[in-house]
């Protein structure tokens, strides 16, 4: 229903970046497939502005891709007139990180909120193109924290997140981005998948177990130990299903996979690559944990290649700021 009070004359929206942890099932033999554990992080994050005016105007990074978003949601909406979007900030695409879905939900959900029209985001991403596939990203929208999707079944639309839990506010994640090379994404991505054998059932069983009865678990028991065994066990086994997508080797940058062993070497937990990457990451314990990690890390001759950074787990969703001038 529409909120007919005064309509704000620019939004502002703020969406965290997301490591996607895993895939649970990818053999599909329970007629579910795919879910997966995903965590919305700081440091790295989607802002941009969306104003009404009277031509369409958009600016900023990825300025061509949010053209087509709120083309869509213009003739969704049919409110009338246009808008000036400006892209503040984005993540590095195909990293990992979740960017196409976060820029997709902040444009829809800036528009919505401009016309005060309510949000609808599960609708909109598939208006857009996201959540064909995991469900994470829409979930961390909402409220962030770690969440887990239920992967898709014959009638699903948008995978249903299962499980949502707080971040645990004294641990770090170390980010690792190697910003010279991409994921696989787009094309290359489905013909990935399309080419891949499913995964056996016994290996698909061992994942969700690993998650429902070791990951989960311990997380929301602040377990670093056992969260991280899980999560490097996790990341071994889909690493060895993707290898031969992603060039024969469990990471998508040698750079990166050089750095994550020598912090699994010094301590680090949770040891991992996010999605296709080729972003890697680890846990850390504590604050200064992570701080020392991080030297250990650069002093690493592969770390001259990459960004490595320490970030806190977030656990709060989009960011939406309405403002109105007289």
């Amino acid at each position: 229903m529409r909120d007919h009070t005064s309509r704000p004359t620019e939004i502002l929206v703020t969406v965290p970046a997301r490591l996607h942890l895993g895939f649970l099932d990818l053999n599909g033999g329970l007629g579910r497939q795919f879910g997966g554990v995903g965590l919305a992080i700081g440091n790295f994050k989607t802002s941009l502005s969306i104003r009404p005016a009277n031509h369409s105007d958009i600016s900023g990074p990825e300025s061509e891709r949010v053209r087509q978003y709120v083309l869509t949601m213009e003739r969704t909406l049919a409110e009338g007139g246009a808008h000036a979007v400006k892209v503040l900030q984005t993540v590095p695409a195909h990293a990992g990180l979740g960017s196409g879905t976060q820029l997709a939900l902040a444009v829809a959900s800036g528009i919505r909120r401009l016309h005060n029209l309510p949000l609808e985001i599960e609708e909109d991403a598939l208006r857009l193109g996201r959540g064909a596939r995991s469900g994470i990203g829409i979930g961390l929208f909402h409220r962030g924290g770690l969440v887990v999707d239920g992967g898709h079944g014959k009638q699903t639309r948008v995978a249903p997140i299962i499980s949502h839990l707080p971040f645990p506010e004294h641990w770090r994640v170390l980010v690792i981005l190697d910003l010279k090379r991409s994921g696989v994404y787009g094309h290359d991505e489905m013909s990935a998948f399309a080419t891949l054998a499913p995964m056996p059932e016994i290996e698909a069983a061992q994942i969700c177990r690993l998650v429902l009865m070791k990951a989960l678990p311990a997380f929301a028991e602040q377990d670093i130990v056992s969260f991280g065994a899980a999560i490097k066990e996790l990341q071994v086994q889909l690493g060895n299903h993707f290898a031969r997508a992603q060039g024969g080797g469990g990471f998508a940058s040698s750079a990166v996979a050089s750095v994550l062993a020598a912090l699994d070497e010094a301590g680090a937990h949770g040891i991992g690559q996010s999605s296709w990457g080729p972003t890697g990451f680890a846990f850390a314990a504590s604050a200064e944990e992570a701080e020392r990690l991080m030297r250990l890390a650069k002093e690493q001759s592969a770390a001259k290649e990459l960004d490595i950074q320490v970030c806190s787990g977030l656990n709060r969703g989009v960011e939406i700021v309405a403002r109105t001038w007289a």
